[in-house]
């Protein structure tokens, strides 16, 4: 069994460089002074995760100035073909070995239809301007969720921005 890295509000958030669905590599201390989305979930094109990446396309205009990323161990190609089918406005980072999905605690054992495996579990985490983890949601129920993460980066989130450009 492999333990889950557990984080906390508060804490600083782990940073990343990896490459997304855009062709460009993505480093979150690059996006300080903006909000941060950071979903993991288990893999492009099945039923669950394509009912999360359209929750969060349709409410991608209420989130503001805050940037989205979905990321899972797929390939950028993969990623490429998701964000196509979809029409996804936001970009999908490639998470080969789900070495950052490991280091967020997004990575460890779960259990589907009775059976015990090592995978993805799929969690949002909200990351302040600071840099700073402002939520922290792990076993994501897809249902209802993004209305969640929109109570902490929600539309006032474009004024707030606005009121400090």
């Amino acid at each position: 069994m492999t333990t889950q890295n557990k984080l906390s509000v508060g804490e600083v958030a782990p940073d990343f460089s990896l490459e997304g669905s855009d062709g460009k590599t993505h480093k979150l201390s690059a996006l300080r002074g903006r909000k941060v989305v950071l979903y993991f979930y288990p893999r492009d094109n099945t039923p669950g995760c394509t009912q999360e990446a359209c929750d969060f396309r349709d409410a991608s205009a209420r989130f503001g100035q805050a940037v989205i990323f979905g990321v899972s161990p797929d390939s950028v190609a993969s990623h490429v073909r998701f964000v196509n089918k979809l029409g996804l406005p936001f970009v999908l980072l490639a998470d080969p070995g789900a070495e950052l999905a490991t280091r967020y605690g997004a990575y460890g054992e779960k259990v589907m239809y009775g059976k015990k495996s090592l995978g993805i579990i799929r969690s949002t985490f909200v990351i302040d301007e600071a840099g700073r983890l402002a939520a922290v949601y792990g076993k994501v129920s897809i249902k209802g969720h993004v209305e969640q993460v929109l109570s902490i980066v929600g539309e006032d989130d474009a004024k707030v921005g606005s009121a400090h450009a």
